[in-house]
């Protein structure tokens, strides 16, 4: 025992605990287990003595008279152990710590080994809770089913599964760098939890790999992503001679590629901030070009972005990946809606505020009375086609309405509705009537004015019936002029036979043709 307090002084280093901690623990351990083996109620208290080895001492009130022999002693026993004792002082009597068996160290044991963890938990707790989101190298120490036990120097921390990117994975003793995610000082997995797939990581390496953010030059002001996939990061200029955005990417991309090659090849889009939601949604929604940005609620973060049709899908993203990030980078709910559907969705609203239909109050000028419309208004029957669209049994449900109504009703209906009705048969006739006297107007006077003129019609055959001698036949191709001659001089050759029967000049120049 004259070398237990060597032992905790190695085991306060080995685990950086306080050595005190440890000898409470261990003094702790060591009164239960001495309650177990002595059975008793007495106080009990632990300490070092002068050996430096640990001794269980019973402690006991000095009175006059003994109530409770168990936690009291008389003043005469009392001197009897120490000759300086008075009555309320307190006597420590020693119990002999080798009687305690097997059972009693093993318990002692688990007492201590609990109490060196928790006050290793509290440690680790105070040493690393002010360090959440840094970023830190580690090496791969064990694996746990899915989950990787990494070894940061001081402590182990644990990469679960969840926090790992899908584009990677790690064999033991392989290094990494990861942030720490939180801290948890009790629980399942309490200890440090490191991450791979937090938007931190991504910043922290931007602060390694970019002097300007390093200097506040350029600041970072959100990063969105989903690990393995793709990340959106927004930076923002504090000096208008620096390219926020070039910062970045440095000269033929070199910086972000040393990025992207310590996150196995995800893609990153750097986008320049705005103070503006409009502009900055147009720039996170990249590479997608926006036809226009509507703010609908500027207290809720809801905004609709217009696109081209041949735009939606590329806006949208794989499996609504780009807008997803877009609305995490901004913090506004984002409704993404190509042309056509904006299109439709005022149409729709606009055909809304129409209220379709003549309103029912049209009938009183048909017979209906003020009485039954009532009653239809009442009913919601508010229009004629809603109303010609119901039976009678279904108008003699609605109150106010009964048989002779029915029929008032239906009247009033078929009033209306013949007043926009038309007879097809002589509409038709009409327009036939009217198409054919149009034809025949100027026909009739052509022949008006034909008829003073008969010797001129005559003599506009002349010219081939002056090349006739009388007893001749004209030839196919005389006959075929002198036709051709009367369409030129406006011969009647195409009109009517009545007309031809009218003129027997017109009628003997045809039959000679034909006669020919």
């Amino acid at each position: 025992m004259a070398t237990i307090y060597q032992s905790i002084e190695i085991l306060s280093k080995e685990k950086g605990i306080d050595p005190q901690i440890v000898l409470d623990a261990v003094k702790d351990a060591m009164l239960v287990a001495a309650r177990k083996h002595f059975r008793t109620t007495e106080d009990l208290v632990a300490d070092l003595d002068a050996s430096g080895a640990i001794q269980i001492y019973g402690v006991r009130k000095v009175v006059e008279e003994v109530a409770d022999p168990d936690r009291e002693i008389s003043l005469t026993d009392a001197r009897k152990i120490d000759p300086s004792a008075e009555i309320d002082s307190e006597i420590r009597i020693p119990k002999p710590t080798e009687a305690l068996g097997r059972i009693s160290a093993q318990t002692a044991k688990q007492v201590i080994l609990q109490k060196v963890r928790e006050a290793e938990r509290e440690t680790i707790h105070s040493e690393y809770s002010g360090r959440v989101g840094e970023l830190v190298n580690c090496t791969v120490k064990r694996i746990e089913g899915q989950d990787l036990i990494v070894d940061l120097g001081k402590t182990e921390a644990r990469l679960p599964k969840k926090e790992q990117s899908k584009l990677e994975s790690f064999s033991v003793g392989e290094r990494v760098r990861c942030v720490i995610k939180s801290v948890e000082k009790a629980g399942k997995n309490a200890g440090v939890i490191v991450s791979r797939a937090a938007p931190e990581l991504v910043m922290r390496l931007f602060e390694q790999e970019v002097p300007e953010i390093y200097d506040n030059t350029v600041v970072i002001k959100a990063c969105a992503r989903e690990a393995g996939e793709r990340t959106k990061i927004a930076v923002f200029s504090r000096d208008r001679d620096v390219d926020s955005v070039g910062a970045c990417v440095g000269m033929k991309g070199m910086r972000v590629q040393s990025i992207i090659r310590e996150l196995r090849g995800e893609k990153i889009d750097i986008i320049e901030y705005s103070e503006d939601p409009v502009v900055f949604a147009t720039h996170a929604l990249s590479p997608a070009k926006i036809s226009r940005v509507t703010i609908l609620d500027a207290v809720g973060k809801h905004m609709e972005v217009i696109v081209d049709d041949t735009q939606l899908s590329l806006a949208i993203g794989k499996k609504g990946q780009n807008v997803r990030l877009a609305a995490k980078l901004l913090g506004w709910k984002i409704d993404i809606k190509s042309e056509e559907e904006k299109r439709q969705e005022v149409e729709s609203q606009m055909a809304a505020l129409v209220v379709p239909g003549a309103p029912v109050s049209v009938l009183v000028d048909h017979g209906l009375e003020e009485p039954v419309l009532e009653a239809l208004i009442q009913a919601g029957i508010g229009t004629v086609e809603k109303l010609g669209s119901m039976t009678p049994e279904q108008l003699e449900a609605i109150d106010g309405v009964g048989a002779e109504s029915v029929q008032q009703i239906q009247d009033a209906v078929h009033a209306y509705y013949s007043q926009f009705e038309t007879a097809p048969g002589a509409e038709s006739e009409r327009a036939e009537g009217g198409q054919w006297a149009e034809y025949a107007a100027p026909a009739g006077e052509e022949a008006a004015a034909r008829e003073p003129d008969q010797p001129e019609t005559r003599d506009a055959g002349a010219d081939t019936a002056d090349r006739v001698e009388p007893g001749e036949s004209l030839s196919p191709g005389q006959a075929e002029d002198s036709a051709i001659s009367g369409l030129a001089h406006g011969s009647p050759t195409l009109a009517p036979a009545e007309d031809e029967a009218a003129d027997p000049g017109i009628q003997s120049v045809h039959g000679d043709a034909r006669q020919g």
